[in-house]
């Protein structure tokens, strides 16, 4: 993701217009690129600053003269060329098939009959494969991409977990939860942009509960460089997930790193100071005690035991404040 097209997402996400299917790449891109951060620090410093500055209207003759400026603006600009008409054109179709839920229904119907009908034959002529153990096993391997995740199972009294997932064909795979292609799966299946597909809270939860697990127990959870760790997950499902239970699953996960890792303490003080569910922001206020002296939790905190619409979570935020002294 270019850093041009990163700034001027900041922008949406900043005032929460950016569609939830691109935050979490700009959250993989913020991750990684300190200049990316520091435009987004200092927005954030510019709205405090002008939040400062008292509001003033504007003069009729300035609007009557602003307008008159863009009328002449716009007599300026050229006719639009041929590619330019095609961009609008494709952009215009794009809108119409929005617009056509009837036909998006219909055509997810014959996709997944058509599917379902496929799995069936494959496997009614496909022997069975044999694998125990540690050894990966797969229903069906493609090379296709993941289309969404539909189940998350742990296999009793064992360390294997089973995860249901869908390509061209449903498939599950079996193995270890430290193998590679169990977490990757996992991962899919816990971000919130599987939302928008067909994945359910149940399964996002019971994905998101895995990997918190897999962090607590201290099995490879340290925070990568390339955004793409069990660490970051959590951290988008924390900012994004619509539900509040699978919210929960993360910032359990990233409890034990609030002390260790920056950015995992700004994520959990952001929960605090936004998040629409009181359980998480009461949960939020227990993860940050350990934590309570830096001076941007402190400032979040401080905020939450004035602002905070809950009476439960003011306090707890105000006690949470005056043992500070305690904290060394």
């Amino acid at each position: 993701m270019k850093c041009e097209l990163v700034r001027d997402q900041i922008v949406l996400l900043h005032y929460g217009e950016l569609p939830d299917e691109l935050a979490g790449p700009l959250e993989m891109h913020l991750a990684e690129c300190a200049g990316c951060r520091g435009e987004r620090e200092s927005l954030a410093v510019f709205e405090e600053h002008l939040a400062l500055m008292p509001m003033v209207e504007p003069t009729p003759n300035l609007l009557a003269q602003s307008r008159m400026m863009l009328d002449d603006a716009l007599d300026t600009e050229p006719a639009y060329g041929f590619l330019s008409r095609l961009r609008v054109n494709f952009f215009s179709w794009v809108g119409h098939m929005q617009s056509a839920p009837a036909l998006a229904t219909l055509l997810l119907g014959v996709g997944f009959l058509g599917g379902n009908f496929t799995y069936r034959y494959q496997v009614a002529h496909a022997p069975k494969p044999a694998g125990s153990g540690g050894v990966l096993v797969m229903t069906h391997p493609a090379n296709s991409i993941v289309g969404n995740v539909t189940g998350v199972e742990r296999i009793p009294d064992s360390e294997l977990v089973q995860v249901h997932y869908n390509r061209v064909v449903p498939e599950t795979m079996e193995g270890s939860l430290d193998s590679p292609e169990i977490r990757d799966v996992l991962l899919q299946g816990s971000s919130p942009a599987m939302q928008r597909v067909m994945t359910t809270t149940a399964v996002r939860g019971d994905a998101v509960s895995m990997l918190a697990r897999e962090c607590k127990a201290g099995h490879g959870c340290a925070s990568e460089a390339d955004g793409k760790g069990l660490l970051n997950a959590l951290m988008v499902s924390l900012r994004y997930d619509h539900d509040a239970s699978v919210r929960m699953a993360a910032l359990e996960g990233l409890q034990l790193f609030v002390g260790k890792d920056l950015r995992v303490r700004d994520a959990v003080a952001e929960a605090l100071a936004h998040d629409e569910s009181a359980e998480v922001r009461t949960a939020a206020v227990s993860v940050l005690r350990p934590v309570q002296s830096d001076s941007s939790v402190r400032r979040v905190l401080r905020t939450a035991s004035v602002q905070d619409e809950n009476p439960y979570i003011r306090t707890a935020s105000f006690d949470a404040l005056q043992g500070a002294a305690d904290i060394q």
